[in-house]
């Protein structure tokens, strides 16, 4: 039974068209794939769906009904609940609270807050966690739990069609496992799910139908998840065959004879990692690989100053770095892409050149006067290189897409100059055509002499960029090889053991 239709929706945004006539539909009970490159239109479709765009052409319709969203809560009403890759939760409130945020039980002035506790306890149960405390503070939660009372709070409104959003990109494989198990039990109930990723495994493994979109078009729908080719799916969403690959890298041992540009010695963070060792030369690409809680994030901020550690020393070029100063790291010349960009590495309200100067400022300073013309020119030069898009840089950086933010990052860091690059997940939430422009990227940068920290998530991208690979397990380093030399297999063989 078809239970969302979404026929010729366009949303014209100025000087943008942001869809073109997208055309969806959806059935109760699967799981339908929504896939695109950044930019496609996929964010503001959703956005249209939960009522926070209104659609300037166009019908949706329920259940063969047509019906307008002028709002959020008027889609939520009608069983559309959203959850975003960025979660709407409330630190600092219960997840008893969170759940029912703004449709609390209460009767006279009263919250009936027993009875709230009772309701989560049984949408926790029916999602297959009972063991998360509804008292529990949600900061507390890991992000696998955060997923879940998100999940439970769509459910405490009835939802009928839950939208996900790049709901895997901060989860560890056996938390992706459990995700997918619990999609399926609210498939097994009817519920519909409009999941959106970048990662085509996972659409293989939990998807149904794959709709398609390209510039805010529908290129493709319908398609069968499992038995749709990757190169045919790719093609759809680039308008060109992509083979897949990693830029060609020097030969092993090629980067010996370079001067080390960070040598890190015996670094400890208390609750994090201990005892890590290793040393990075000029144009080497340094790869870190581990489960999520392994210590990969917290290595890159206090080797970048973002902590102070309990121990060790961290040595850039000829100099001992002060612990804890990220003013004196970027003053060497090291710069950090962090794991969660908006919230982490942009001014999201300024525009896209201002983020791209940030670092810079001084350079186009001149007696208390900022030469704006060149720090324009010169932060357009950096955006053409990544081939931004759109190349307007005075747009506001909250309007461009993750892949496109995530360049803007990297731009930041090329007008900077840098010396040493330690990026945290650099293709988190960027599309199969963008994650190969930001691999050749990285890779020019190395071969132009910039030495490189890479922490990822995916294994094949650690191995296929890396020109070295440090495996951790529990915050402390277990293994060390040349990325050549390894395979998926033997990686994650090394990070589960004893786990």
């Amino acid at each position: 039974m078809t239970l969302l239709t979404m026929a010729e929706i366009v949303k014209v945004f100025p000087g943008v068209r942001a869809l073109d006539g997208v055309d969806l539909s959806v059935e109760a009970g699967e799981v339908h794939c929504l896939l695109g490159q950044n930019g496609a239109g996929k964010s503001t479709l959703i956005k249209v769906l939960a009522g926070a765009h209104q659609p300037d052409e166009g019908v949706i319709e329920i259940d063969g009904e047509a019906v307008s969203f002028p709002n959020p809560v008027s889609a939520t009403k009608r069983g559309i609940a959203t959850i975003y890759q960025e979660l709407d939760l409330v630190d600092g409130l219960s997840v008893t609270e969170n759940i029912f945020l703004g449709h609390e039980k209460s009767s006279g002035g009263f919250v009936h807050r027993r009875e709230m506790q009772a309701e989560a306890r049984k949408l926790l149960e029916q999602l297959g966690h009972a063991e998360i405390p509804v008292g529990r503070e949600v900061w507390r939660l890991s992000a696998a739990g955060k997923q879940i009372v998100s999940m439970a709070r769509a459910l405490s409104h009835d939802a009928r069609l839950i939208v996900m959003d790049e709901p895997s990109a901060v989860l560890a494989a056996d938390e992706v496992a459990n995700l997918f198990r619990v999609i399926r039990g609210l498939t097994g109930r009817g519920v519909a799910v409009l999941y959106i990723s970048h990662r085509l495994e996972e659409i293989r493994e939990i998807g149904d139908r794959v709709t398609v979109l390209k510039d805010g078009r529908t290129v493709a729908t319908g398609l069968p998840a499992k038995t749709t080719a990757t190169v045919d799916l790719v093609s759809s969403m680039t308008g060109r065959r992509v083979e897949f690959a990693f830029p060609e890298r020097p030969d092993a041992g090629s980067h010996d004879s370079e001067p080390e540009v960070l040598v890190v010695d015996g670094l400890t963070l208390d609750g994090s990692f201990s005892d890590v060792s290793f040393s990075v030369r000029a144009g080497e690409i340094v790869g870190l690989a581990g489960l999520v809680g392994s210590g990969r994030s917290e290595i890159l901020e206090t080797v970048y100053g973002a902590r102070r550690p309990t121990s060790g020393q961290v040595r850039f070029g000829d100099k001992l770095m002060r612990a804890g100063s990220v003013t004196a790291s970027v003053r060497q010349g090291m710069g950090l892409a962090p794991e969660e960009r908006k919230s982490q590495a942009l001014l999201l309200h300024d525009s896209v050149a201002r983020n791209v100067s940030l670092a810079s400022l001084r350079r186009f300073a001149k007696f208390g006067w900022m030469n704006r013309n060149r720090e324009l020119a010169e932060a357009q030069e950096k955006t053409d290189a990544l081939e931004l898009r759109p190349s307007d840089i005075s747009r506001t950086v909250s309007k461009l897409s993750g892949g496109n933010q995530q360049k803007a990052v990297l731009a930041r860091w090329l007008l900077r100059g840098c010396k040493l690059l330690l990026l945290d997940e650099p293709t988190r939430g960027v599309d199969v055509g963008a994650r190969a422009e930001l691999y050749a990227v990285i890779r020019e940068l190395a071969d132009s002499g910039v030495a490189v920290v890479l922490v990822s998530s995916e294994v094949p991208e650690v191995l296929g960029l890396a020109d070295r690979v440090l495996v951790l397990r529990e915050g402390r380093v277990v293994f060390e090889a040349d990325a050549r030399e390894l395979d998926e297999h033997r990686v994650l063989d090394l990070v589960m053991e004893a786990v």
